[in-house]
């Protein structure tokens, strides 16, 4: 048993040297990401307009119906005051129009 304990220890010994060495290897790659997402940070602020123009482009393909619904609710808004501005001109030329015809009637006779 003491042989084994001995054995154990030995081992032990070994396993706090490898758990050492994937210690080391640990923070290494953890010092290394923190780096690179600090570099990652760095370049994103600098570059913010370059960063933001990649993913703005997709939705400038996207952004034409808006205008396009906009565009068409101004065209609906003309229609609309245009039918407005008939309607008013034929009930102006309704109301206008024995006056005038007198009018006329007595310049072409």
């Amino acid at each position: 048993m003491a042989a084994a304990a001995g054995g154990a220890g030995g081992d032990s010994g070994a396993i706090d040297y490898s758990v050492h060495e994937a210690w080391n290897e640990a923070t290494n790659v953890y010092l290394l990401v923190v780096l690179a997402s600090l570099a990652l940070l760095v370049y994103a602020r600098r570059n913010k307009r370059r960063i933001m123009r990649i993913f703005t482009l997709p939705p400038a393909a996207e952004t034409p119906p808006e205008p396009n619904f906009y565009d068409s609710m101004k065209k609906i808004r003309l229609r609309q005051q245009l039918e407005m501005y008939s309607i008013a001109r034929k009930y102006e030329q309704q109301q206008q129009p024995p006056k005038q015809t007198e009018s006329v009637q007595l310049s072409v006779e």
